[in-house]
């Protein structure tokens, strides 16, 4: 487990801290503050958007290449492989087309309309992210195959280098140059072509799993299995955009209302704030999901091998693990929100910035320990074959709960429901998932004694 998942952890972090990143110097630059902060905000979930293809391909080979190499299926592993390239770069093609298409209607969906200030900042930034999305997701979908090949260390390093270009050239493009949004849009794609050519790199001097020419062939059924098996990691992340477009969109509705953040200088403020506090839930999630996806080969080769007692013994570790790594991160939410909004630039902003971003915080992310024991819940049983279960469960989670708060609270408290309905979907996706976890140690502990 430690093998796997600190390689994995280290990768999902460093993918996190492209956009963090660029949050953090945008924040900074006094000519941009927060109406940069919030056009980042507005962009950030598309590029979740392309995550979330990436990793339901990358995701689902890992686990499909594992159960096949438990069964000694060499070549089925290697099918799988070759069909997930050519799916990769096919799919990275056709989401920037559709991105530069329809630019305008999808910055005014996801908020970006809040000022003229805001609009501007997030139409330059997004056609420069758009523009890389291909490198960006043939790199973050090729981080698990390499996994699964036996090699987690090189799989964080091509991440690690790439986000180590963004980190040093966003500085320079952005206080140097001052390029502005142009500049940290650039700086992350260059970064993401680094890791793109790492990652070809490492697809051509691959160990375990060597594909030839003729795995590059699209298999209908090779693609349906590894879609399969990669779809609940698809819908943990597009669910999330679904709930971002509500939250943001809210956001803009409660806060026009409100009697500061209803004022024109200040109409930014909510939309930027919630941006920074969900950077930072991702970093608490990158660590969760990079424990429990840094399981999958592990967990995908005992069941192909049929030792469900080590799978149910890593289950065990799994889920403590992650909620000792809530409990962590609820702490610091709730005792040092102003240190950590301050990374974010606090300094340059009015005392309404800082009052808001404390209670967002507080409120936001006060049942951290759940939000992570979910999500190690949703992937766990994503490994285990389980494909329905998980993904009926990443569904109610982001959808019908995250979503349906997100648009149902704040009509009670206006723009606070907005911030209320993180923990409420929280609080009733664990009940749920604390059913299916108790059915799955049960089952296991049944196959274990039929054995």
């Amino acid at each position: 487990m430690r093998k796997y998942a600190v390689p994995c952890i280290i990768s999902l972090l460093v993918g996190a801290l492209y956009n963090i990143v660029d949050q953090i110097f945008i924040a900074n630059a006094s000519y941009l503050g927060s109406y940069g902060n919030a056009a980042n905000t507005v962009v950030f979930p598309l590029t979740v958007v392309a995550l979330a293809i990436a990793v339901m391909i990358g995701d689902g080979c890992c686990a499909f290449v594992s159960i096949s190499l438990g069964k000694k299926e060499i070549h089925t592993a290697k099918k799988s492989v070759g069909n997930s390239v050519i799916l990769m770069i096919v799919c990275g093609v056709i989401l920037t087309a559709f991105y530069l298409a329809f630019s305008e209607q999808i910055i005014t969906v996801f908020g970006g309309t809040v000022n003229a200030e805001t609009y501007h900042h997030s139409r330059e930034y997004f056609f420069y992210i758009s523009l890389g999305i291909p490198f960006y997701m043939f790199g973050q979908a090729m981080n698990p195959v390499i996994r699964a090949d036996g090699n987690p260390k090189f799989a964080m390093v091509s991440t690690l280098l790439g986000a180590v270009v963004n980190i040093i050239l966003d500085p320079v493009f952005i206080f140097v140059f001052q390029w502005g949004m142009m500049g940290a849009a650039v700086a992350t794609v260059i970064g993401q072509i680094v890791t793109a050519i790492l990652a070809v790199w490492y697809l051509m001097h691959m160990k375990a799993i060597k594909p030839e020419k003729g795995d590059y062939c699209l298999a209908g059924s090779i693609c349906k299995k590894t879609l399969i098996l990669g779809i609940t990691s698809f819908l943990s992340q597009i669910s999330l955009v679904a709930a971002m477009a509500a939250i943001n969109n809210m956001i803009r509705k409660y806060g026009a209302l409100d009697p500061v953040f209803g004022q024109e200088q200040y109409a930014q403020i909510p939309m930027a704030v919630v941006g920074i506090v969900m950077k930072f839930f991702q970093i608490v999630i990158s660590i969760v999901v990079g424990m429990a996806a840094g399981c999958i080969p592990i967990v995908g080769f005992n069941m192909g091998a049929g030792k469900k007692q080590r799978v149910k013994e890593l289950f065990i570790k799994l889920l403590t693990a992650e909620a000792l790594v809530g409990f962590v991160s609820l702490i610091l939410v709730e005792f040092f929100p102003k240190q950590l909004i301050g990374i974010f630039g606090a300094a340059n902003e009015s005392v309404y910035y800082t009052e808001f971003a404390v209670k967002a915080f507080r409120i936001y992310l006060c049942l951290m320990v759940f939000a992570c024991v979910n999500k190690a819940c949703f992937i766990f049983l994503q490994a285990m074959g389980k494909a329905l279960a998980s993904t009926m469960l990443s569904l109610i989670r982001e959808v019908v709960f995250g979503v349906g708060f997100a648009l149902l609270l704040p009509l009670i408290w206006g723009l606070d429901g907005v911030l209320y309905s993180m923990p409420a979907s929280d609080l009733l996706t664990f009940i749920v998932a604390a059913l299916l976890i108790i059915g799955t140690y049960k089952e296991l502990n049944r196959k274990e004694e039929e054995r």
